[in-house]
Parts: structure tokens; sequence; C-alpha cells
């Protein structure tokens, strides 16, 4: 999954739980977030326009600190 912006992305189905850990560090947490759409996201080409245009600013969200 290489991307100059996202380092990983890990999706948990039984709480719809997209978890996007950036390469600054920070770590979100979208909820409420389709299989669909999460699927779309990690076969996603260029990861950073589609996150940007699909995911923020489409799902709430909170920001995980290391150990939450």
């Amino acid at each position: 999954m290489p991307s100059t912006v996202i380092r990983s992305i890990a999706y948990r189905p039984e709480t719809a739980e997209l978890d996007v850990l950036f390469t600054t560090g920070r770590r979100y947490v979208y909820r409420d977030v389709p299989a669909e759409a999460a699927a779309a996201f990690r076969a996603a080409r260029i990861k950073g326009p589609y996150f940007n245009r699909h995911i923020r600013g489409h799902y709430r969200y909170e920001e995980r600190l290391d150990g939450d």
C-alpha cells in the first residue's frame, strides 16, 4: 500500500470502523463506514486523493492516541 500520506488502513467489519494511520503518525478512526467504502479505499490506486474525496468529511471520526 504505497502512499506518501497514508501509512496503513485497517477495517473492523464487526464495528464498521476504519482505522487510518497517516505518515505523520496521527491516527483516526472513522465510524459507521460501510464495508464497500472501506474496500474501495483499500483498492484505490492513489490513497490520499481518494481519502480526501470519499472518506474525510463523510464519516464521524475521532483521533486515537498511542495505546487507545
